[in-house]
């Protein structure tokens, strides 16, 4: 991770989901919904070879990918993270807090996606997204109904919506309807983080 100035950038963050762990955690939701490879291919658009590769842990799956299948299996991302109620700490703090040390992440290698949201099913959803050099958000723009904003903590990145290009550097503010296709790119040589807010959107429909 990149070193910044500000200490809450700099801490090493909490263990992660691995690409084996991530696959187990969707092939144990796919089942529970009865789904085969092939009903969620037909239904996330993901052909039935990469699901089992995502599944089996030997795929590198980026943000689209893992959308398409999130929102075919309809479950919401901390359970993509892989929590359920069941396996939420038993803490003394309130439902609205998560602290640091609590964070799920999903480290995809050039994709790091640290989820700040509370445990629970949320309309609001808010990540840390770390994108390496050469990193992005998939090969094809993502569009499905949601409303998203965010900060570029620290780097650039290129924010594409509907077609219309913008390098966003450290202090960057955004907001976009992403009904519009839309997807990131670092075409820098240093990592780059973005604040990642979803909100206002069912829970079948956002990422």
């Amino acid at each position: 991770m990149r070193r910044d100035t500000e200490p809450r950038f700099t801490a090493t963050p909490p263990p992660g989901v691995s690409e084996f762990q991530l696959g187990a955690n969707l092939r144990k939701l796919r089942k529970q919904k009865g789904l085969s490879l092939q009903s969620l291919a037909q239904a996330s658009g993901v052909s039935v070879g990469m699901i089992s590769q995502v599944e089996r842990g030997i795929a590198n799956p980026s943000m689209r990918l893992l959308t398409s299948l999130r929102r075919a299996l309809n479950i919401s991302m901390q359970e993509l993270f892989g929590e359920t109620g069941n396996e939420i700490p038993v803490t003394s703090d309130p439902q609205f807090v998560r602290r640091r040390a609590q964070r799920p992440v999903i480290d995809l290698g050039i994709l790091h996606k640290e989820l700040l949201t509370p445990p629970g099913r949320q309309h609001l959803q808010i990540m840390i997204l770390r994108l390496e050099p050469g990193g992005e958000s998939g090969g094809k723009a993502l569009s499905y109904p949601a409303e998203k904003g965010g900060l570029v903590l620290s780097g650039k990145v290129i924010l594409s919506v509907d077609d219309v290009a913008a390098e966003l550097e450290t202090g960057d503010s955004f907001v976009f309807d992403s009904n519009q296709p839309h997807s990131l790119r670092n075409t820098s040589d240093t990592s780059t983080e973005v604040l990642w807010i979803i909100g206002a959107v069912q829970f079948d429909r956002h990422l």
